[in-house]
Protein backbone atom coordinates (compact mmCIF):
# COMPACT_ATOMS: atom_id res chain seq x y z
CA UNK A 1 0.00 0.00 0.00
CA UNK A 2 2.84 2.42 0.75
CA UNK A 3 4.26 1.99 -2.73
CA UNK A 4 0.90 2.70 -4.29
CA UNK A 5 0.29 6.01 -2.58
CA UNK A 6 3.87 7.35 -2.60
CA UNK A 7 4.10 10.22 -5.07
CA UNK A 8 7.01 9.92 -7.50
CA UNK A 9 6.10 13.18 -9.27
CA UNK A 10 4.59 16.48 -8.18
CA UNK A 11 1.16 15.46 -9.55
CA UNK A 12 -1.48 13.96 -7.23
CA UNK A 13 -2.64 10.40 -7.57
CA UNK A 14 -4.81 9.89 -10.66
CA UNK A 15 -8.51 10.42 -10.17
CA UNK A 16 -9.57 6.85 -10.91
CA UNK A 17 -7.01 5.35 -8.54
CA UNK A 18 -7.84 7.94 -5.89
CA UNK A 19 -11.50 6.96 -6.06
CA UNK A 20 -10.60 3.28 -5.63
CA UNK A 21 -8.27 4.05 -2.75
CA UNK A 22 -10.97 6.14 -1.10
CA UNK A 23 -13.37 3.21 -1.37
CA UNK A 24 -10.75 0.90 0.11
CA UNK A 25 -10.10 3.19 3.06
CA UNK A 26 -13.84 3.43 3.69
CA UNK A 27 -14.15 -0.34 3.64
CA UNK A 28 -11.31 -0.67 6.16
CA UNK A 29 -12.97 1.90 8.41
CA UNK A 30 -16.27 0.00 8.34
CA UNK A 31 -14.48 -3.20 9.30
CA UNK A 32 -12.53 -1.51 12.11
CA UNK A 33 -9.19 -2.10 10.36
CA UNK A 34 -8.27 1.43 9.35
CA UNK A 35 -5.84 1.97 12.24
CA UNK A 36 -3.99 -1.24 11.39
CA UNK A 37 -3.66 -0.10 7.80
CA UNK A 38 -2.46 3.40 8.65
CA UNK A 39 0.13 2.02 11.09
CA UNK A 40 1.93 0.54 8.07
CA UNK A 41 2.44 3.96 6.49
CA UNK A 42 5.65 5.93 6.72
CA UNK A 43 5.45 9.56 7.78
CA UNK A 44 5.89 10.74 4.19
CA UNK A 45 3.21 8.35 2.93
CA UNK A 46 0.84 9.50 5.64
CA UNK A 47 1.48 13.15 4.79
CA UNK A 48 0.92 12.46 1.10
CA UNK A 49 -2.35 10.70 1.91
CA UNK A 50 -3.67 13.53 4.07
CA UNK A 51 -2.81 16.24 1.55
CA UNK A 52 -4.04 14.58 -1.64
CA UNK A 53 -7.46 16.14 -2.26
CA UNK A 54 -8.35 13.57 -4.92
CA UNK A 55 -8.51 10.90 -2.25
CA UNK A 56 -10.85 12.80 0.07
CA UNK A 57 -13.00 14.74 -2.40
CA UNK A 58 -16.45 13.67 -3.51
CA UNK A 59 -16.98 13.48 -7.25
CA UNK A 60 -19.07 16.67 -7.22
CA UNK A 61 -16.14 18.52 -5.59
CA UNK A 62 -13.76 17.74 -8.45
CA UNK A 63 -13.62 19.74 -11.69
CA UNK A 64 -15.21 18.20 -14.77
CA UNK A 65 -13.06 16.54 -17.40
CA UNK A 66 -12.81 17.79 -20.94
CA UNK A 67 -12.92 21.29 -22.36
CA UNK A 68 -14.98 23.63 -20.19
CA UNK A 69 -14.96 27.31 -19.30
CA UNK A 70 -17.31 27.65 -16.30
CA UNK A 71 -17.83 25.12 -13.51
CA UNK A 72 -20.88 26.07 -11.43
CA UNK A 73 -21.11 24.25 -8.10
CA UNK A 74 -24.48 24.78 -6.41
CA UNK A 75 -24.63 23.46 -2.87
CA UNK A 76 -26.27 23.67 0.50
CA UNK A 77 -24.68 25.35 3.49
CA UNK A 78 -21.70 23.34 4.70
CA UNK A 79 -21.73 21.10 1.61
CA UNK A 80 -18.01 21.59 0.96
CA UNK A 81 -18.24 24.24 -1.77
CA UNK A 82 -15.50 26.44 -0.30
CA UNK A 83 -13.14 23.49 0.05
CA UNK A 84 -13.77 22.54 -3.58
CA UNK A 85 -13.01 26.08 -4.76
CA UNK A 86 -9.92 26.43 -2.60
CA UNK A 87 -8.50 23.08 -3.71
CA UNK A 88 -9.08 24.00 -7.35
CA UNK A 89 -7.18 27.26 -6.88
CA UNK A 90 -4.39 25.35 -5.14
CA UNK A 91 -4.19 22.91 -8.05
CA UNK A 92 -4.18 25.65 -10.68
CA UNK A 93 -1.55 27.71 -8.87
CA UNK A 94 0.81 24.81 -8.22
CA UNK A 95 0.29 23.09 -11.58
CA UNK A 96 -1.11 19.92 -10.05
CA UNK A 97 -2.81 17.34 -12.25
CA UNK A 98 -5.54 16.61 -13.09
CA UNK A 99 -6.50 20.26 -12.48
CA UNK A 100 -4.01 21.55 -15.03
CA UNK A 101 -0.87 20.45 -16.85
CA UNK A 102 0.99 23.64 -15.93
CA UNK A 103 0.62 26.31 -13.27
CA UNK A 104 -1.25 29.51 -14.07
CA UNK A 105 0.12 32.96 -13.45
CA UNK A 106 -2.81 35.15 -12.42
CA UNK A 107 -5.92 34.20 -10.44
CA UNK A 108 -8.94 36.34 -9.49
CA UNK A 109 -10.73 35.70 -6.18
CA UNK A 110 -14.12 37.42 -6.12
CA UNK A 111 -16.51 37.55 -3.16
CA UNK A 112 -19.28 39.73 -1.83
CA UNK A 113 -16.81 41.96 0.05
CA UNK A 114 -13.06 42.05 0.58
CA UNK A 115 -13.70 40.78 4.09
CA UNK A 116 -15.53 37.74 2.70
CA UNK A 117 -12.67 36.95 0.35
CA UNK A 118 -10.20 37.26 3.22
CA UNK A 119 -12.19 35.52 5.96
CA UNK A 120 -13.73 32.71 3.90
CA UNK A 121 -11.88 32.13 0.65
CA UNK A 122 -8.34 32.77 1.90
CA UNK A 123 -8.08 32.51 5.70
CA UNK A 124 -11.18 30.38 6.36
CA UNK A 125 -11.09 26.87 7.81
CA UNK A 126 -11.63 25.49 4.29
CA UNK A 127 -9.89 28.37 2.52
CA UNK A 128 -6.83 28.49 0.31
CA UNK A 129 -4.26 28.77 3.11
CA UNK A 130 -5.79 25.89 5.05
CA UNK A 131 -5.76 23.43 2.15
CA UNK A 132 -2.04 23.86 1.47
CA UNK A 133 0.58 21.85 3.36
CA UNK A 134 2.64 24.23 5.49
CA UNK A 135 5.75 23.83 3.34
CA UNK A 136 3.81 24.74 0.19
CA UNK A 137 1.60 27.50 1.56
CA UNK A 138 1.46 30.80 -0.39
CA UNK A 139 2.38 34.10 1.21
CA UNK A 140 -0.67 36.23 2.07
CA UNK A 141 0.06 39.92 1.48
CA UNK A 142 -2.88 41.50 3.28
CA UNK A 143 -2.13 45.10 2.41
CA UNK A 144 -1.87 44.25 -1.29
CA UNK A 145 -4.74 41.76 -1.11
CA UNK A 146 -2.64 39.17 -2.85
CA UNK A 147 -1.59 35.56 -2.39
CA UNK A 148 1.86 34.80 -3.78
CA UNK A 149 3.16 31.29 -4.44
CA UNK A 150 6.84 30.41 -4.57
CA UNK A 151 6.54 29.61 -8.30
CA UNK A 152 5.36 33.16 -9.05
CA UNK A 153 1.61 32.53 -9.27
CA UNK A 154 -0.49 35.37 -7.83
CA UNK A 155 -4.13 35.43 -6.69
CA UNK A 156 -5.77 38.83 -6.27
CA UNK A 157 -8.82 39.56 -4.07
CA UNK A 158 -11.76 41.51 -5.50
CA UNK A 159 -15.09 42.67 -4.09
CA UNK A 160 -18.53 42.77 -5.72
CA UNK A 161 -18.93 46.14 -4.02
CA UNK A 162 -16.41 47.53 -6.51
CA UNK A 163 -17.01 46.06 -9.99
CA UNK A 164 -14.69 48.62 -11.56
CA UNK A 165 -11.85 47.14 -9.53
CA UNK A 166 -11.85 44.36 -12.13
CA UNK A 167 -11.17 46.81 -14.95
CA UNK A 168 -7.58 46.59 -16.11
CA UNK A 169 -6.33 43.38 -14.44
CA UNK A 170 -6.25 40.19 -16.50
CA UNK A 171 -6.32 36.58 -15.39
CA UNK A 172 -5.87 32.96 -16.38
CA UNK A 173 -8.56 31.67 -14.01
CA UNK A 174 -11.02 32.91 -11.40
CA UNK A 175 -12.91 31.64 -8.37
CA UNK A 176 -16.19 33.43 -7.62
CA UNK A 177 -17.82 32.61 -4.29
CA UNK A 178 -21.46 33.10 -3.24
CA UNK A 179 -22.43 35.11 -6.31
CA UNK A 180 -26.05 35.14 -5.14
CA UNK A 181 -24.92 37.48 -2.32
CA UNK A 182 -22.97 39.86 -4.54
CA UNK A 183 -23.87 43.55 -4.20
CA UNK A 184 -23.58 44.25 -7.94
CA UNK A 185 -23.79 40.78 -9.48
CA UNK A 186 -24.23 41.58 -13.17
CA UNK A 187 -21.66 44.37 -13.30
CA UNK A 188 -19.09 42.38 -11.32
CA UNK A 189 -19.62 39.26 -13.41
CA UNK A 190 -19.33 41.18 -16.69
CA UNK A 191 -16.12 42.91 -15.65
CA UNK A 192 -14.65 39.57 -14.60
CA UNK A 193 -15.40 38.00 -17.99
CA UNK A 194 -13.51 40.75 -19.82
CA UNK A 195 -10.48 40.08 -17.61
CA UNK A 196 -10.30 36.32 -18.25
CA UNK A 197 -7.99 36.54 -21.26
CA UNK A 198 -4.66 34.97 -20.26
CA UNK A 199 -3.29 31.50 -20.87
CA UNK A 200 -4.36 28.67 -23.12
CA UNK A 201 -7.77 28.02 -21.52
CA UNK A 202 -9.19 30.71 -19.24
CA UNK A 203 -11.52 29.06 -16.73
CA UNK A 204 -13.58 29.94 -13.70
CA UNK A 205 -15.23 28.16 -10.82
CA UNK A 206 -18.40 29.50 -9.21
CA UNK A 207 -19.40 28.18 -5.77
CA UNK A 208 -22.69 29.33 -4.29
CA UNK A 209 -25.90 28.45 -2.51
CA UNK A 210 -28.51 29.31 -5.16
CA UNK A 211 -31.12 32.03 -4.96
CA UNK A 212 -33.60 33.07 -7.67
CA UNK A 213 -31.68 35.88 -9.35
CA UNK A 214 -31.12 36.67 -13.05
CA UNK A 215 -27.38 35.88 -13.07
CA UNK A 216 -27.77 32.41 -11.59
CA UNK A 217 -30.67 31.67 -13.95
CA UNK A 218 -28.55 32.62 -16.96
CA UNK A 219 -25.66 30.46 -15.84
CA UNK A 220 -27.88 27.46 -15.20
CA UNK A 221 -29.50 27.83 -18.63
CA UNK A 222 -26.17 28.20 -20.46
CA UNK A 223 -25.28 24.88 -22.18
CA UNK A 224 -21.61 25.81 -21.92
CA UNK A 225 -21.69 25.82 -18.12
CA UNK A 226 -20.89 22.59 -16.30
CA UNK A 227 -23.40 22.36 -13.44
CA UNK A 228 -22.74 20.30 -10.31
CA UNK A 229 -24.86 20.05 -7.17
CA UNK A 230 -24.11 19.13 -3.57
CA UNK A 231 -26.48 18.88 -0.62
CA UNK A 232 -25.40 19.59 2.96
CA UNK A 233 -26.01 15.95 3.91
CA UNK A 234 -23.28 14.86 1.47
CA UNK A 235 -20.74 16.47 3.80
CA UNK A 236 -22.24 15.19 7.06
CA UNK A 237 -18.99 13.59 8.18
CA UNK A 238 -17.27 16.98 8.31
CA UNK A 239 -20.01 18.84 10.20
CA UNK A 240 -20.55 19.25 13.93
CA UNK A 241 -22.37 16.32 15.57
CA UNK A 242 -26.11 16.87 15.64
CA UNK A 243 -26.02 19.90 13.34
CA UNK A 244 -27.54 18.17 10.33
CA UNK A 245 -30.24 16.38 12.33
CA UNK A 246 -31.25 19.64 13.96
CA UNK A 247 -31.40 21.50 10.63
CA UNK A 248 -33.40 18.73 8.98
CA UNK A 249 -35.91 18.62 11.82
CA UNK A 250 -36.39 22.37 11.61
CA UNK A 251 -36.19 23.09 7.90
CA UNK A 252 -36.65 19.88 5.85
CA UNK A 253 -39.06 20.35 2.97
CA UNK A 254 -39.43 24.10 3.48
CA UNK A 255 -38.35 26.62 0.89
CA UNK A 256 -35.49 27.74 3.12
CA UNK A 257 -34.39 24.17 3.80
CA UNK A 258 -34.45 23.15 0.16
CA UNK A 259 -32.41 26.21 -0.75
CA UNK A 260 -29.93 26.28 2.15
CA UNK A 261 -29.60 22.51 2.79
CA UNK A 262 -30.29 20.91 -0.59
CA UNK A 263 -28.89 23.65 -2.79
CA UNK A 264 -32.04 23.89 -4.88
CA UNK A 265 -33.09 26.95 -6.83
CA UNK A 266 -36.64 27.64 -5.63
CA UNK A 267 -38.71 30.03 -7.71
CA UNK A 268 -42.31 31.20 -7.98
CA UNK A 269 -44.08 32.23 -11.14
CA UNK A 270 -45.34 35.77 -11.06
CA UNK A 271 -48.73 34.68 -12.42
CA UNK A 272 -49.05 31.57 -10.23
CA UNK A 273 -52.24 31.04 -8.23
CA UNK A 274 -50.19 30.31 -5.09
CA UNK A 275 -47.10 31.94 -3.59
CA UNK A 276 -44.55 29.93 -1.64
CA UNK A 277 -44.08 32.46 1.16
CA UNK A 278 -47.82 32.35 1.83
CA UNK A 279 -47.96 28.55 1.72
CA UNK A 280 -45.19 28.22 4.28
CA UNK A 281 -47.26 30.14 6.81
CA UNK A 282 -49.94 27.46 6.49
CA UNK A 283 -47.81 24.48 7.54
CA UNK A 284 -48.74 22.84 10.85
CA UNK A 285 -47.31 19.85 12.70
CA UNK A 286 -50.54 17.88 12.98
CA UNK A 287 -54.26 18.07 12.30
CA UNK A 288 -57.03 18.22 14.91
CA UNK A 289 -59.87 15.67 14.95
CA UNK A 290 -61.44 15.71 11.48
CA UNK A 291 -65.07 15.15 10.58
CA UNK A 292 -64.44 14.04 6.99
CA UNK A 293 -61.43 12.74 5.05
CA UNK A 294 -61.08 11.91 1.36
CA UNK A 295 -58.41 10.44 -0.89
CA UNK A 296 -58.40 12.15 -4.28
CA UNK A 297 -57.03 10.40 -7.36
CA UNK A 298 -56.03 11.97 -10.67
CA UNK A 299 -55.13 8.85 -12.70
CA UNK A 300 -52.78 8.95 -15.70
CA UNK A 301 -54.09 8.09 -19.15
CA UNK A 302 -51.22 5.63 -19.76
CA UNK A 303 -48.86 3.56 -17.64
CA UNK A 304 -45.43 3.55 -19.31
CA UNK A 305 -42.17 5.11 -18.12
CA UNK A 306 -42.95 8.53 -19.64
CA UNK A 307 -46.55 8.68 -18.42
CA UNK A 308 -47.88 11.47 -16.25
CA UNK A 309 -47.79 10.85 -12.52
CA UNK A 310 -50.87 9.62 -10.71
CA UNK A 311 -51.90 12.41 -8.36
CA UNK A 312 -52.89 11.07 -4.93
CA UNK A 313 -53.79 13.59 -2.22
CA UNK A 314 -55.32 12.97 1.21
CA UNK A 315 -57.22 15.85 2.82
CA UNK A 316 -59.77 16.37 5.56
CA UNK A 317 -61.92 19.05 7.18
CA UNK A 318 -62.59 19.75 10.85
CA UNK A 319 -65.75 20.90 12.63
CA UNK A 320 -64.71 24.54 12.27
CA UNK A 321 -64.50 24.27 8.48
CA UNK A 322 -60.70 24.31 8.26
CA UNK A 323 -59.25 21.97 5.62
CA UNK A 324 -56.05 20.00 6.22
CA UNK A 325 -53.95 18.48 3.44
CA UNK A 326 -52.64 15.36 5.15
CA UNK A 327 -50.44 13.61 2.59
CA UNK A 328 -49.15 13.58 -0.97
CA UNK A 329 -48.97 9.96 -2.03
CA UNK A 330 -48.55 10.58 -5.77
CA UNK A 331 -46.73 7.99 -7.85
CA UNK A 332 -44.72 8.38 -11.05
CA UNK A 333 -45.12 5.96 -13.98
CA UNK A 334 -47.47 3.75 -11.96
CA UNK A 335 -49.52 0.96 -13.48
CA UNK A 336 -53.28 0.92 -12.79
CA UNK A 337 -52.80 -1.80 -10.19
CA UNK A 338 -50.04 0.20 -8.49
CA UNK A 339 -51.87 3.53 -8.23
CA UNK A 340 -55.12 1.83 -7.22
CA UNK A 341 -53.31 -0.12 -4.51
CA UNK A 342 -51.68 3.06 -3.28
CA UNK A 343 -55.05 4.84 -3.14
CA UNK A 344 -56.58 2.00 -1.12
CA UNK A 345 -53.60 1.94 1.24
CA UNK A 346 -54.01 5.68 1.88
CA UNK A 347 -57.76 5.23 2.38
CA UNK A 348 -57.22 2.71 5.17
CA UNK A 349 -54.23 4.47 6.72
CA UNK A 350 -56.15 7.72 7.18
CA UNK A 351 -59.54 6.10 7.86
CA UNK A 352 -61.04 8.07 4.98
CA UNK A 353 -64.70 8.35 4.02
CA UNK A 354 -64.27 7.78 0.30
CA UNK A 355 -61.96 7.88 -2.69
CA UNK A 356 -62.69 10.72 -5.11
CA UNK A 357 -61.52 9.72 -8.59
CA UNK A 358 -61.44 11.75 -11.79
CA UNK A 359 -62.88 9.65 -14.61
CA UNK A 360 -62.34 11.91 -17.62
CA UNK A 361 -59.51 9.76 -18.95
CA UNK A 362 -60.64 6.25 -18.10
CA UNK A 363 -64.38 6.53 -17.50
CA UNK A 364 -65.93 3.57 -15.72
CA UNK A 365 -62.61 1.73 -15.95
CA UNK A 366 -61.13 3.96 -13.23
CA UNK A 367 -63.91 3.05 -10.83
CA UNK A 368 -63.62 -0.61 -11.79
CA UNK A 369 -59.86 -0.65 -11.12
CA UNK A 370 -60.35 0.84 -7.65
CA UNK A 371 -63.19 -1.53 -6.83
CA UNK A 372 -61.09 -4.45 -7.99
CA UNK A 373 -58.40 -3.38 -5.52
CA UNK A 374 -60.95 -3.26 -2.67
CA UNK A 375 -64.65 -3.49 -3.41
CA UNK A 376 -65.57 -2.32 0.10
CA UNK A 377 -64.02 1.11 -0.42
CA UNK A 378 -66.58 3.72 -1.54
CA UNK A 379 -65.52 5.42 -4.76
CA UNK A 380 -66.98 8.75 -5.89
CA UNK A 381 -66.33 9.41 -9.59
CA UNK A 382 -65.96 13.05 -10.64
CA UNK A 383 -65.74 14.47 -14.14
CA UNK A 384 -64.14 17.76 -15.16
CA UNK A 385 -66.35 19.98 -17.29
CA UNK A 386 -64.15 23.07 -17.00
CA UNK A 387 -60.46 23.78 -17.53
CA UNK A 388 -57.82 23.14 -14.87
CA UNK A 389 -57.22 26.82 -14.12
CA UNK A 390 -60.92 27.57 -13.75
CA UNK A 391 -61.35 24.63 -11.38
CA UNK A 392 -58.26 25.62 -9.38
CA UNK A 393 -59.28 29.25 -8.81
CA UNK A 394 -61.94 28.57 -6.12
CA UNK A 395 -59.47 26.31 -4.31
CA UNK A 396 -56.79 29.02 -4.44
CA UNK A 397 -59.34 31.40 -2.94
CA UNK A 398 -59.76 29.00 0.00
CA UNK A 399 -56.03 29.43 0.66
CA UNK A 400 -56.31 33.22 0.37
CA UNK A 401 -59.06 33.16 2.99
CA UNK A 402 -56.81 31.12 5.31
CA UNK A 403 -59.08 28.06 5.27
CA UNK A 404 -56.44 25.45 4.39
CA UNK A 405 -53.47 24.03 6.28
CA UNK A 406 -50.74 21.61 5.18
CA UNK A 407 -49.69 19.00 7.72
CA UNK A 408 -45.94 19.10 7.27
CA UNK A 409 -44.16 20.32 4.15
CA UNK A 410 -45.34 18.82 0.86
CA UNK A 411 -42.56 20.06 -1.45
CA UNK A 412 -43.51 18.40 -4.73
CA UNK A 413 -47.14 19.42 -4.42
CA UNK A 414 -46.16 22.94 -3.39
CA UNK A 415 -43.78 23.19 -6.36
CA UNK A 416 -46.69 22.52 -8.71
CA UNK A 417 -48.93 24.98 -6.88
CA UNK A 418 -46.36 27.77 -7.14
CA UNK A 419 -45.68 27.03 -10.81
CA UNK A 420 -49.31 26.87 -11.94
CA UNK A 421 -50.58 29.79 -13.99
CA UNK A 422 -53.28 30.35 -16.56
CA UNK A 423 -51.33 28.32 -19.14
CA UNK A 424 -50.61 25.46 -16.71
CA UNK A 425 -47.14 24.52 -15.50
CA UNK A 426 -44.23 26.41 -17.00
CA UNK A 427 -42.60 23.35 -18.57
CA UNK A 428 -45.84 22.06 -20.06
CA UNK A 429 -46.06 19.14 -17.65
CA UNK A 430 -49.33 17.85 -16.29
CA UNK A 431 -50.16 19.22 -12.78
CA UNK A 432 -51.18 15.80 -11.45
CA UNK A 433 -50.65 16.50 -7.76
CA UNK A 434 -52.43 19.83 -8.04
CA UNK A 435 -55.35 18.24 -9.90
CA UNK A 436 -55.80 15.74 -7.09
CA UNK A 437 -55.60 18.54 -4.52
CA UNK A 438 -58.30 20.49 -6.35
CA UNK A 439 -60.59 17.44 -6.41
CA UNK A 440 -60.02 16.77 -2.70
CA UNK A 441 -60.67 20.33 -1.51
CA UNK A 442 -63.57 20.80 -3.91
CA UNK A 443 -65.22 17.72 -2.42
CA UNK A 444 -64.56 18.81 1.16
CA UNK A 445 -65.07 22.56 1.01
CA UNK A 446 -67.05 23.48 -2.08
CA UNK A 447 -69.71 20.77 -2.05
CA UNK A 448 -72.00 19.39 0.68
CA UNK A 449 -70.01 16.96 2.83
CA UNK A 450 -70.84 13.48 3.91
CA UNK A 451 -71.92 12.28 7.32
CA UNK A 452 -69.73 13.66 10.11
CA UNK A 453 -67.39 11.13 11.67
CA UNK A 454 -64.98 12.39 14.36
CA UNK A 455 -61.49 10.89 14.33
CA UNK A 456 -58.32 11.34 16.35
CA UNK A 457 -55.33 11.96 14.09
Amino acid sequence: MRLLIRQTTKEPILTAFARNLRAGLSACARKGRLSDLLDQFSASDYDALLNDWLIWARDDQLPPSGDWRIWLLLGGRGAGKTRAGAEWVRGMATGAGPFTHRSVGRIALVGETYADVRDVMIEGVSGILAVHPKHDRPDWKKTRRQLEWSNGAIAQAFSSEDPDGLRGPQFDVAWSDEICKWRHPDQTWDMLQFGLRLGERPRQVVTTTPRPMPLIRRLMADPGVHLARAATRANAGNLAPGFLDQMIRRYAGSRLGRQELDGELIEDREDALWKRDRLETMIVDKAPPLKRIVVAVDPPATSHAKSDACGLIVAGVDEAGMAYVLADGSRNAASPAEWAGRAIELFHRFDADCVVAEVNQGGDMVTAILEQADRLVPVKPVRASRGKYTRAEPVAFLYERGLVRHVGALPKLEDEMCDFGIDGLSAGRSPDRLDALVWALTELMLKPGGDPKIRRM
